[in-house]
């Protein structure tokens, strides 16, 4: 699990990368995920990764919050089909006041990457 959590830790880094360089890019995904067969699939995607997350914490550096960051992922995913549309045009109301609110997102989308591949990497050991 501690791999996968890796993984997703990185997906995220990169998400905020993108976010942080090419916002319009960023805000074409988020809109492309709010489609009614698509929204279905970003829950589930959610769920997983919620699910990764819990499994995941008991070997981290951070077990409780990465466990309560799980937790709070798998929640989201489970309430996106029904309240995911209206929170995402909220959201992507607020993107369209300018790149610069968008960068902000994708700032905090590159830190809880930054903090997932923290708290799942493996610890380096002094020689």
């Amino acid at each position: 699990m501690a791999i996968a959590a890796l993984l997703i830790g990185l997906l995220i880094l990169i998400q905020g990368i993108v976010g942080l360089v090419a916002p319009d890019l960023f805000v074409s995904f988020v809109r492309t995920l709010q489609t009614s067969p698509l929204i279905y699939l970003a829950a589930a995607i959610r769920v997983a990764v919620g699910v990764v997350f819990i499994g995941a914490a008991a070997t981290s550096r951070l077990s409780k919050v990465l466990a309560g960051f799980g937790v709070l992922i798998v929640i989201g995913g489970l309430l996106t089909p029904f309240i995911g549309a209206r929170i995402a045009a909220v959201v992507l109301g607020w993107w369209s006041e300018g790149p610069e609110i968008v960068r902000l997102w994708a700032g905090a989308s590159l830190a809880m990457g930054i903090f997932v591949v923290y708290a799942v990497a493996p610890s380096r050991r002094a020689p």
